[in-house]
């Protein structure tokens, strides 16, 4: 049986998403790409270089210039990939603070979202990939072979990413969780750019009443029958 060589799995804020991806790659031994680390990886040289976060051209020049390269793990300290900024590890410094507060700005501006898009779409072209984020199935591979579309109640996955929290030691408050949440799919929905939405062709899972094992086994049998 021929399997898809390009499976997008988009969905909002805290859906699972990423872990399903994570999932589905390892079962099929193809590469997984959240396209949110590119993002976060053109926000890290933005810091590097010390550029005004509101200089729109000069950032979208910079994300044009860089080459940002997603392979599989080389190293074995929990990463799901390496991530590699103009040759260099950066597979865990995109996650520091600094980058965390920049990286939503940074994402919203039409030429770095052009430019992350070609790198995603080169990344495909050259991988059996499971590639993971908003905009997959709609704009960087709308012909991809497989499209998933992963949803859940915001209060659903506020819930989860408040246990999670808990879970590493972090004292949440659970209505800023939501809040927060519910901020993040009023931008991903209402964005002019590539807003949040199910591919026309997306098999739509609602994980709502499911847990990851459950979404595991429909994402395998959506695999195995396209």
């Amino acid at each position: 049986m021929e399997l898809p060589k390009t499976i997008a799995i988009d969905g909002p804020a805290g859906s699972g998403k990423s872990t399903l991806g994570s999932l589905l790659a390892k079962e099929l031994g193809y590469l997984c790409l959240d396209t949110g680390v590119m993002y976060r990886a053109v926000t890290l040289a933005v810091i590097n270089d010390g550029l005004d976060m509101a200089d729109e051209a000069a950032i979208g020049d910079l994300a044009q210039e860089v080459c940002i390269d997603i392979r599989p793990p080389s190293v074995e300290d929990g990463r799901d990939v390496d991530v590699l900024l103009n040759g260099e590890d950066v597979t865990w410094k995109i996650r520091q603070d600094a980058v965390n507060a920049k990286v939503s700005p940074v994402s919203t501006f039409r030429s770095v979202r052009d430019a992350m898009t070609e790198q995603q779409r080169r990344i495909a072209q050259e991988n059996n990939v499971v590639m993971v984020g908003r905009d997959i199935g709609t704009v960087v591979i709308p012909d991809a072979d497989l499209k998933i579309y992963l949803d859940a109640s915001v209060e659903i996955r506020a819930h989860r990413r408040y246990q999670e929290m808990l879970e590493r030691g972090e004292d949440p408050d659970f209505n800023a969780v939501l809040l927060s949440l519910q901020n993040r799919d009023n931008i991903d929905s209402n964005r002019e750019i590539a807003p949040l939405k199910p591919a026309e062709d997306a098999f739509v899972i609602d994980s709502d009443c499911l847990d990851i094992c459950q979404v595991f086994e429909k994402a395998k049998e959506l695999v195995l029958s396209v």
